[in-house]
């Protein structure tokens, strides 16, 4: 079994599928890759789900495949890992995790992606590469220390300790805790309600987020200020306001 992508409604679903653990090996990591950039191109899907099953989202990477790699050959993928997990968090469209089970090191990392995480209550997520004599290399040290900052970052990096699902809540690390068998349902209607908005204000409001957080307050101010006046050439803008005007807020049908 593979990763693969699920579309439906606007809504995509890339699903792990990699039992029982979702380890996932160079060839899961390539053909995330793969499907992100395809999320990406695909007009018919306007918001996605990362989502690893009912028991588990992902337990981390293929332990035994990295322990056969020596200095040279994870210098040579180590690019390759990082791009994986960056084509999901460049994703210019709404991405919710829907988090089950274990979500430990890669499996953090590559929630850590998503814009929203929805945690089932029996959930353990963590940072374990430093029991491994290692440290996350997908993007852990930097995307987990801007979400819930650089001194809870480093206690879960340190240590290599799980956290649960209500810890995790407590950190920032994940936005919602819902009984195990909501966590799908829960991820869907949230991607469907944000497929059903504007979709090109939705990925100027992401991307004036994610990339004013890596620069200066007066940059990101002028970026939020090109794409917020550059949303006025849209159609979306005219059908919102106008809706506005005649029926009142949150009944616009975007196109």
């Amino acid at each position: 079994m593979t990763p693969r992508l699920d579309i439906a409604d606007g809504v995509a679903t890339l699903r792990l599928d990699r039992p029982p653990l979702n380890a996932l090996d160079s060839a899961v990591q390539d053909r995330i890759k793969e499907l992100a950039i395809e999320a990406t191109s695909r007009t018919d899907v306007r918001a996605v789900i990362l989502y690893g099953g009912e028991k588990v989202f992902a337990a981390g990477a293929d332990i035994k495949q990295m322990q056969a790699m020596d200095h040279a050959t994870m210098t040579a993928r180590a690019r390759d890992l990082q791009d994986c997990f960056t084509a999901v968090a460049r994703m210019p469209k709404p991405v919710v995790a829907a988090i089950t089970g274990y979500a430990l090191g890669g499996g953090c990392e590559l929630a850590l992606c998503a814009d929203y995480r929805i945690a089932a209550e029996n959930a353990k997520l963590g940072q374990p590469e430093i029991l491994l004599g290692l440290i996350p290399g997908a993007g852990g040290t930097q995307r987990l220390a801007r979400l819930i900052g650089p001194s809870k970052a480093k206690d879960l990096i340190f240590t290599g300790r799980h956290v649960t699902a209500e810890e995790a809540l407590t950190l920032g690390l994940v936005d919602r805790v819902v009984p195990a068998n909501e966590v799908y349902a829960q991820a869907h209607a949230w991607a469907s309600r944000l497929a059903r908005g504007p979709a090109i204000a939705l990925r100027a409001a992401k991307e004036a987020v994610d990339t004013g957080l890596s620069t200066d307050l007066d940059t990101g101010l002028t970026i939020e200020r090109a794409w917020f006046t550059g949303l006025f050439a849209t159609e979306d803008r005219e059908i919102g306001m106008r809706s506005f005007v005649e029926d009142g807020p949150g009944r616009a049908e975007f196109r």
